[in-house]
């Protein structure tokens, strides 16, 4: 019997956190012990009252407004070490889970020995297309590639390994947590995942992707574009806001931070800044107009005995 604590922290979205709970009430665990914890960071909308009423067994921590989602996940991971539990899972409340998710995620990590395990994801509006899944580094690219047009046809069918995890679902081994610590949340206080699965690799951790896990995730919601602000609103977005997508800084820390070595992420992060002012960022719009390999073609290297 394993034992997962399943952390999120939440934040005035009591809808989508209930829906993601009754998900995960339907979750196989069989030879599971699962416990969940929710933090809920100062909500305004009940979410906290409705959580108790209809998952009583659901453990419920409230924060004050001001944690955001890497010290939210963090307060949440330090009360769920306290069971002892053999794995800490940090998802997103904006997600609904296949019931056999978790299963298979446990056995890709039993399986490969200090291995930390992420999850396919999938868009809920278009659920056959992949959603910020094995992001790959190329520091003349600018950074990350994110992927525009992969579907569940083009992923390995094996656990593939890969170079970052964004932080919708991993499966972090306990044993992870306690060598190592918790995400960053001074420098990435919205995107601890940007660093800390990274840094995990970088300690000897190998980064998984497990196809058979498959997990359905809101779409994102578009920043509102810079051009459309006031100069005074542009700055604090771009330099001060570290909360914000279009923060540099935060770009800056997550590129030396979260790629394969300082010099390499601070040459990146220059390559982006060159190629936004050209409108060729690869993060952008016009990245939908590159034609991208099958993942089972550009990971096939990566793929691992599970």
């Amino acid at each position: 019997m394993k034992k997962v604590a399943i952390v999120t922290p939440v934040h005035n979205r009591r809808e989508l956190t209930l829906q993601c709970l009754r998900s995960l009430a339907r979750l196989n665990s069989e030879g599971l012990e699962v416990r969940t914890y929710i933090v809920d960071d100062g909500s305004t909308d009940g979410t906290a009252d409705a959580i108790r009423e209809e998952f009583p067994k659901v453990s419920v921590i409230e924060g004050n407004g001001d944690l955001w989602f890497t010290e939210g996940t963090n307060v949440g991971v330090v009360e769920a070490m306290k069971t002892d539990p053999d794995y800490v899972l940090m998802i997103n409340d904006d997600a609904v889970f296949d019931a056999d998710f978790l299963k298979y995620m446990v056995r890709t990590a039993e399986a490969v020995p200090r291995s930390v395990v992420g999850s396919l994801l999938l868009l809920w509006d278009t659920p056959h297309r992949l959603f910020q899944v094995s992001p790959k580094w190329s520091t003349w690219e600018g950074g990350w590639r994110h992927w525009y047009g992969q579907t569940v046809w083009t992923v390995p069918e094996k656990p593939w390994e890969v170079d970052l995890i964004v932080g919708n679902c991993v499966l972090v081994p306990a044993k992870a947590i306690k060598e190592h610590g918790l995400m960053d949340s001074s420098r990435f206080p919205n995107f601890g995942d940007a660093e800390y699965t990274p840094r995990l690799k970088r300690l000897g951790w190998k980064l998984l992707i497990e196809p058979e896990a498959r997990v359905f995730c809101q779409p994102n919601d578009m920043p509102v574009r810079l051009r459309s602000l006031s100069l005074k609103e542009k700055l604090n977005k771009l330099i001060w806001d570290l909360h914000h997508p279009h923060n540099l800084r935060r770009r800056f820390y997550a590129y030396v931070d979260g790629g394969p070595s300082y010099l390499k992420g601070s040459t990146a992060f220059v390559v982006f800044l060159f190629r936004l002012i050209f409108r060729r960022n690869v993060e952008s719009i016009s990245a939908v107009e590159i034609t991208e390999p099958p993942l089972s073609e550009t990971f096939a290297h990566a793929v691992v005995e599970s």
